[in-house]
């Protein structure tokens, strides 16, 4: 029996003991994320601590053992991208989280909802808020819709805005709001008051919090309360914080340890001081006991305890300010014409008075209170007179002139101890390297009796937790880091260079790679963009609707664009900011000679066996060693494929007759008895006559059924049977081009025109045509015809090739001539050398 009740009583020890360690391994499973964000470099008008705020409070929370995600100067969709991916981030890490959530920046309110400026938000009217900003009702809404512990949503955003000039202003400062359960949400300045800018490097507000957040043992309301009587110090009562909380859970950033030193004040006599009635403190502390509750009530007993002293005016402020924000939380959410104008009755000038005007026109209600309306009944009474002058302006600031208002006194110890000597000032964090970041601050240490919760699963990024104690380790590390970044920024000026480091730097190197963890990590969306930012112009960041452009180095020309499925080894001459060469004075086709005048006379004919007949496959060269020759086998040729003739690729060493009979084997063969081919003219192929297409056998007749026909272009709107031939109208145009021809008498009834060159003169005996039709179109391929209408070609290859294709060329080339004065035109009968050009010698008289 005795044995039966010792092993009775030894599994009640190891069911006690396995619930316990399992009660325990939960509690380890217990996460900690925030999101931090600060906003400074709005072009409109900068800011000067928000990003440095981010910092500190993300560093904080990091030794607090919180998985930071952070950024600094954020756009919309960046912005909004990363709020989605966090939140993701949320949901995912099951039950019982808590999440902190930090905006530092410019924030404002429209119409009852608060709304957190982007960096590139453009606001030129009330109606452009909504648009622009993020609302953060839907940051509330979406964490209360998730299951975690505890959220808190700190906004340090109300400062005056630098809007222009509205004729329908916005209200000040921030709408007051009611949170969800198991929430707390903070601002820095009260609801509808602004605070002032700090000089730097942090402002008050995010100073005092991270003080506060660094004391062990506080719990939230403790945290935020001495936030709000710090900064109320510091500012001399030109900032007054705000937050209301609906968490119940207990929660702290930091244990207090066991041995750690008793506080100045006990924990009993702090409750009897906040249960305390205000009027049994002193004029002093009854201030300070009345901001420490921040409660209607509070601020009213002082009023009614101690109406002439020389704090009781800036008390009037802080109330008239809750007032007038509780009345307006009221009607906003009644949302009826009554409700918008019973407070129009109460505050006709009120900072929300155009807000209650704009709700009206949405109702196309009347503007102002009429007569007689139901007047809606407010949970505060109607404002005194001497409240008025505080509530009746737009923008209200407690340090405003206007009100003179006497300092506050000094805090009492028995309200908040003194800072630790520590944090007090601050030095200023090193500027960030890389886009996006955050600064990083250089650490404080938290005292020895202070120790992160042992509850928690530690932060994939560690270092600063694992080391709150120990500011060389968490300094060191992040000098380390900094340094490496300017090391790999002197030491590799492009992103080839990835060797030549000298041992210091490399130690460097790997010490802040070793400190990636000390950083505060960009969301996942952002560190996908900082990568496309560094490899855009050296990691400078990108204007608006501006793309980055991989593998290109900074400082880089932009590569020109090509059309079709042309690539960039057959870019046009002058791309790639590339100039075109000289010869003789005038720009050259892809480094290619000017073109030999004698060569023109013989018809264009190509050196060796390989001719510019356009082939799909024939590779015209820039050689500049073969007098404009078409030859392949140049070291300096720049090869480019000629385009297809009808869609399939041209005959190889094939000349247009050739290719003409080929394709047309009755109209060449067969009709002069076996005798070879005569010579085609352009009566032959004149309008109204049909060619046998690529497919066809037979005779090139009409009635064939079986055959496909098609006529063929006129040239300039004339039948070609009544126009010279192509050689003769080249010529004629282009005299210089077949000198050894163009002696003989001249032709008085026809008139000759000049094709342009480069510097908008006729065109010489020189005159490549390929090279000034690429140079007026620079984006269009020379060989592919795109205009009905064309005129005489410098090479007859080209052009008998262009009348086999189909009828719809494109390039027109003599509709930009300009018509020149008739010339005389030589005789063609013989020929003689040219003279009268650049390196020829002169013509006889």
């Amino acid at each position: 029996m005795i044995s039966f009740r010792k092993v009775i009583g030894l599994l009640v020890v190891l069911i006690a003991f396995a619930v316990a360690s399992a009660t325990g391994a939960l509690a380890q499973q217990q996460k900690r994320l925030a999101f931090v964000i600060g906003n400074a470099a709005y072009p409109s008008d900068a800011l000067v601590t928000p990003a440095n705020d981010a910092g500190l409070i993300a560093q904080t929370l990091q030794a607090a053992g919180f998985d930071v995600v952070g950024a600094r100067d954020v756009d919309q969709e960046s912005l909004r991208g990363a709020l989605r991916d966090f939140l993701a981030k949320v949901s995912a890490a099951g039950p019982d989280a808590t999440v902190f959530v930090y905006l530092a920046g410019r924030g404002v309110q429209f119409e009852g909802e608060n709304y957190f400026l982007p960096v590139d938000a453009q606001i030129a009217s009330p109606a452009d808020v909504p648009l622009q900003a993020m609302r953060l009702s839907d940051i509330s809404k979406s964490l209360a819709g998730l299951p975690t512990k505890v959220n808190i949503v700190v906004l340090d955003m109300a400062r005056p805005n630098a809007f222009p000039k509205m004729s329908q202003p916005l209200a000040s400062g921030l709408a007051l709001v009611d949170p969800d359960p198991n929430m707390l949400i903070a601002f820095n300045a009260a609801p509808g008051t602004v605070a002032p800018e700090g000089k730097g490097p942090y402002g008050a507000y995010a100073q005092a919090l991270a003080e506060m957040m660094r004391d062990g043992g506080l719990s939230l309301d403790e945290v935020f309360d001495r936030t709000r009587l710090r900064v109320n110090e510091v500012t001399q009562g030109a900032e007054v914080p705000w937050d209301v909380s609906k968490i119940d859970a207990p929660f702290v950033f930091f244990e207090r340890a066991p041995d750690a030193p008793p506080p100045k004040v006990s924990e009993a006599e702090e409750r009897t001081n906040r249960t305390r009635a205000i009027r049994d403190f002193n004029a002093h502390d009854a201030y300070l006991a009345a901001l420490d509750r921040d409660t209607m009530r509070g601020y009213e007993d002082y009023l009614v305890a101690y109406p002439h002293d020389p704090m009781a005016k800036r008390v009037r402020a802080i109330i008239a300010a809750r007032r007038e924000a509780i009345t307006w939380r009221e009607t906003w959410l009644r949302d009826t014409p009554e409700a918008y104008w019973s407070y129009l009755e109460r505050y006709p000038h009120g900072p929300h008075a155009w807000d209650a005007r704009r709700r009206l026109e949405h109702f196309d209600a009347e503007l102002e209170p009429p007569a007689s309306f139901t007047v809606i009944v407010y949970d505060v009474p109607p404002p005194p007179e001497e409240e008025i002058v505080y509530v009746d302006r737009p923008v209200l600031y407690f340090d405003d002139p206007d009100f003179d208002f006497e300092p506050p006194p000094p805090v009492d110890v028995i309200f908040l101890p003194p800072p630790p000597p520590d944090f007090v000032v601050l030095p200023p964090p090193p500027p960030p390297v890389d886009v996006y970041v955050l600064p990083t601050p250089v650490f404080v240490p938290v005292p020895v009796w202070v120790r992160p919760p042992r509850d928690i699963v530690p932060p994939p990024n560690d270092i600063i937790f694992n080391n709150i104690h120990n500011t060389t380790v968490i300094n060191n590390i992040n000098n380390a880091t900094i340094n490496s970044e300017t090391a790999n920024q002197a030491g590799q000026p492009n992103a080839n260079a990835s060797s030549g480091l000298t041992t210091g730097q490399k130690m460097a190197v790997g010490a802040g790679a070793a400190a990636l963890a000390a950083k505060v990590a960009l969301p996942p969306l952002l560190q996908k963009r900082a990568v496309l930012l560094k490899q855009n112009q050296g990691g400078q960041p990108l204007k608006p609707g501006e793309a980055a452009t991989q593998g290109q180095q900074p400082g880089a020309t932009p590569r020109a664009k090509t059309m079709g499925k042309l690539s960039t080894d057959h870019a046009l001459p002058g791309a790639d900011g590339k100039t075109l060469p000289l010869v003789n004075g005038k720009p050259v086709l892809n480094g290619q000679n000017a073109p030999n005048r004698k060569l023109l006379g013989k018809q264009g004919a190509a050196s060796g066996s390989q001719q510019a007949t356009g082939n799909g496959g024939a590779a015209v060269t820039g050689n500049g060693q073969q007098n404009g020759a078409v030859n392949g086998q140049g070291k300096n040729g720049k090869l480019r494929k000629l385009p297809t003739v009808n869609g399939a690729q041209g005959g190889n060493g094939q000349n247009a007759q050739q290719r003409f009979g080929k394709n047309n084997p009755n109209a060449l063969s067969g009709q002069n008895g076996g005798k070879p081919p005569k010579k085609l003219t352009r009566k032959d192929l004149s309008p109204g006559q049909t060619a046998v297409g690529p497919t066809d056998q037979g005779s090139a007749n009409g009635g064939d059924k079986a055959k496909k026909f098609r006529k063929l272009p006129t040239v300039n709107g004339t039948p070609a049977e009544n126009r010279p031939s192509v050689q003769e109208r080249l010529r004629k145009n282009n005299p210089n081009g077949f000198s050894d021809q163009n002696q003989g008498a001249a032709n008085e009834n026809k008139k000759f025109r000049r094709l342009p060159n480069a510097d908008g003169g006729s065109a010489g005996a020189g005159t490549n045509v390929q090279r000034n039709l690429k140079q007026e179109k620079p984006n269009v391929q020379v060989l592919r015809p795109q205009k009905p209408e064309f005129q005489a070609q410098p090479k007859p290859q080209i052009q008998e090739r262009r009348l086999q294709q189909q009828p719809r060329p494109q390039l027109q080339m003599q509709e930009r001539r300009l018509p020149q004065q008739p010339k005389e035109q030589p005789p063609q009968g013989n020929k003689k050398p040219t003279c009268g050009h650049p390196g020829e010698p002169p013509c006889k008289q």
